[in-house]
């Protein structure tokens, strides 16, 4: 069994200061939900071994935040930012998650962006938590995190249509949750 989690960066600046895309930073919507998805995280284990993370200031500021909310609960995974994230399509995006079979972490998270990541998430999905497959069909939104099951042995055998959505949650259905 192989677990994948998707976790689209949170919310950003409009434009850097730069005027480069890449440099685009967590504004303070972005930062605290950021740290909600994380302490979802923490208390919600399994925790990936490993996280490919984009390279892009968003992705990487979503990551540290996730990980400093959830550090006290979850052994430090291995981290790796991979340029080929940035801008990935679906195939792009599978291609990086087959080549973790090289270091075989059994739990794999990828923090990237739209819309190569919702494009990847309904592309993935064949079965699994239905109102969560109806909730990912509209988007995957900033701090969106769609987590799969694969029941394979080795990540070259991932593929499309083989994986089942184990659960789907946002800081708004996290928020619906809470006000329920």
């Amino acid at each position: 069994m192989r677990r994948l989690m998707l976790l689209r960066h949170a919310k950003t600046e409009n434009d850097a200061p730069s005027g480069r895309d890449r440099d685009r930073r967590l504004d303070d919507r972005g930062r605290k939900n950021a740290a909600e998805i994380g302490g979802w995280i923490a208390i919600h284990p399994p925790f990936p071994d490993s996280v490919l993370v984009s390279p892009a200031v968003r992705a990487h500021q979503t990551w540290e935040i996730v990980w400093a909310t959830m550090k006290d609960a979850a052994p430090p995974p291995q981290v790796e930012l991979l340029p080929e994230l940035y801008g990935a399509d679906p195939a792009q995006l599978l291609q990086t998650i087959r080549e973790a079979s090289a270091h075989n972490p059994q739990r794999l998270m990828v923090v990237g962006h739209n819309p190569g990541m919702h494009e990847l998430a309904l592309a993935l999905v064949d079965s699994g938590d239905a109102a969560g497959r109806k909730a990912l069909a509209h988007n995957l939104p900033t701090s969106g995190l769609a987590i799969f099951d694969f029941a394979v042995k080795d990540w070259n055998d991932v593929s499309f249509r083989r994986g089942r959505l184990v659960q789907f949650v946002s800081p708004k259905l996290l928020n619906q949750i809470l006000d329920d």
